[in-house]
């Protein structure tokens, strides 16, 4: 074999490669997408923290505290009617001249939020949730009543969980930058 024909079975093996390597790429593309596509009940939603309408917003922020979560629906009886979050907080009741102790969650709540079934799919969530600025929603069953709640960070931790190299092992500064070159003599 000549350099000349060399160089074109070279060219060949390194377009084959390639090619792999972009069926590779499309495979996890398809795959994602199809993760994607699972319903919301895989990232194992929690059960919902509920108050009721009354439940004072102090209360409330206790029970969120003690609980370590970011929201509590507000119900009555089986009925949800609105859903109280660290935003409502920071938008409704710090620096506005609100007494946490005596005011009802119900008068700074998301009344009738917007609520998905555990069968809807991760990408209408996260649809949902970029649409409308959520960072937890309710799940609801056929007869409207509250049986889980989701959150981003639910779903970043189901992506994360099938890139676990590609994600965790990442150095804890983003923006540093490591020597690509040994320094010195």
């Amino acid at each position: 074999m000549d350099e000349k024909d060399a160089e074109v079975a070279e060219f060949i093996d390194e377009t084959l490669r390639s090619l792999e390597e972009g069926q590779e790429e499309r495979k996890d593309q398809i795959l994602s997408e199809e993760r994607l596509r699972a319903p919301v009940s895989v990232l194992d939603p929690r059960e919902p923290l509920a108050v009721e309408p009354q439940t004072s917003v102090l209360e409330a922020v206790t029970l969120m505290q003690r609980e370590h979560v970011g929201c509590v629906l507000v119900t009555r009886g089986d009925k949800l009617k609105g859903i109280f979050t660290e935003r409502d907080v920071l938008t409704q009741i710090v620096g506005q001249g609100v007494d946490p102790a005596k005011t009802p969650v119900r008068r700074v709540m998301t009344p009738d939020p917007e609520t998905l079934r555990p069968t809807d799919s991760i990408a209408y969530a996260l649809n949902k949730m970029s649409l409308g600025d959520y960072r937890h929603i309710p799940l609801v069953d056929k007869a409207g009543k509250a049986v889980g709640i989701i959150s981003v960070k639910d779903i970043v931790n189901y992506i994360v969980s099938f890139f676990p190299k590609s994600v965790l092992n990442l150095p804890t500064l983003p923006r540093q930058n490591y020597a690509t070159e040994r320094e010195g003599p």
